[in-house]
């Protein structure tokens, strides 16, 4: 099979990243942490084998991640980690939200970061 037509694979698991709503990538990228110039050079994984990343979403539909350890969020101080359980969040429902719709890749960021 082509590379193309394998997908995105996880480099973690070597699963498929079938869901938007699974992907790493595009969830640093909705929320400006990739540029998009740099998109397609950008390794793929689920959000839940980034544990450090999936543990700041904080939805009923998305399973808490908990981690122990020096990247555990607890240790943040609580305005830290408030901002970023916000942001993160808003990105991974950005993702479900993008599932439904057919847009253009550029306009897949939160509104903040989208290129002008």
């Amino acid at each position: 099979m082509a590379k193309c037509e394998e997908g995105y694979l996880c480099e973690i698991c070597g699963g498929d990243v079938e869901r938007l709503r699974d992907s790493h990538l595009y969830l640093r990228y909705v929320i400006g942490w990739v540029d998009p110039e740099t998109l397609h050079l950008q390794r793929e994984r689920h959000i839940t084998c980034d544990p450090p990343l999936a543990q700041f979403i904080v939805d009923a539909e998305f399973s808490p991640v908990m981690l122990e350890g020096p990247f555990d969020k607890r240790q943040l101080d609580p305005r830290s980690m408030q901002e970023r359980e916000r942001l993160i969040t808003r990105g991974w429902r950005r993702l479900v939200e993008l599932e439904s719709l057919e847009l253009p890749i550029i306009e897949y960021p939160l509104p903040e970061f989208r290129a002008s």
